[in-house]
């Protein structure tokens, strides 16, 4: 059985998401990526059984660094407490503009949204570095006419850390302004909605099973691997989602007017 879809957005008139070059060293932009090499090193690479993960690291799009680099963070505030060693020639899109062991990315583009509508500015999702964080912020890139930074928070002093040319440093994704101040969060137990509990309840029997069987070493189980409801997007009554997604289709950025 399948579960009839919700409407979805017109992708005929997809919403406008423009980046407006400044100068001809502008970062390149590519869509979310799915693969990451830490996934890839993992035995039987089993965190690609997880399709909320994967869907994480789709969502989005990614502006890559422009050349691969070394810093260390002497652990003052000054400007200049950032030393860098670059792999090549250094370049004016990556500098230390705040001190306090932050690198900056300046991406070279002026975003624009539609109307009422945010862009989320962040690292890019499951790609842990050693030693530095990525900040996130909220740009209202409907109207401001302003650009924006990617900064890096080093956290470890003295401690050498290191970009890769190529690799997302920046992910941005666009959102309705006002759609989380209309979200009304409450609580309730779980018994008060008896499917829904129910449906729980068989959930985690079946994965207590399956685990047991695991361990037990009972040939089907451990050939199939894991369970894989989710991932069918099918619920605990059989029914399965129409409107489940296991992978996006984000559209590339295209070439506009010069």
């Amino acid at each position: 059985m399948t579960k009839k879809a919700k409407s979805r957005p017109n992708t005929e008139r997809p919403l406008p998401l423009i980046a407006y070059r400044l100068w001809d060293g502008a970062l390149e932009l590519t869509k979310g990526d799915q693969k990451r090499e830490w996934m890839d090193a993992l035995p039987d690479r089993f965190a690609y059984r997880c399709l909320p993960l994967l869907i994480a690291n789709q969502a989005g799009w990614d502006l890559l660094c422009p050349t691969g680099f070394s810093a260390r963070w002497n652990g003052k505030q000054a400007i200049d407490g950032i030393k860098f060693k670059w792999d090549d020639q250094p370049v004016d899109s990556v500098a230390s503009h705040f001190g306090s062991g932050v690198i900056t990315f300046t991406p070279g583009y002026l975003f624009r949204t539609p109307k009422d509508h945010n862009l989320l500015v962040k690292g890019c999702p499951n790609l842990p570095k050693d030693g530095v964080v990525a900040l996130e912020a909220i740009v209202e890139t409907d109207w401001a006419p302003f650009t924006f930074t990617m900064n890096w928070k080093i956290t470890r002093p003295k401690h050498w850390v290191r970009f890769e040319k190529g690799e997302p440093i920046c992910r941005i994704l666009p959102f309705p302004r006002h759609y989380l101040e209309s979200v009304q969060p409450k609580t309730q137990t779980l018994a008060s909605d008896k499917r829904l509990a129910k449906q729980y309840q068989d959930w985690r029997e079946s994965r207590d099973k399956f685990i047991g069987d695991l361990h037990d070493l009972d040939e089907d189980t451990v050939a199939q691997g894991w369970q894989r409801t989710y991932i069918r997007g099918e619920n605990m009554s059989g029914v399965r989602m129409k409107d489940h997604q296991t992978k996006l289709q984000l559209r590339d950025f295209l070439p506009g007017k010069k």
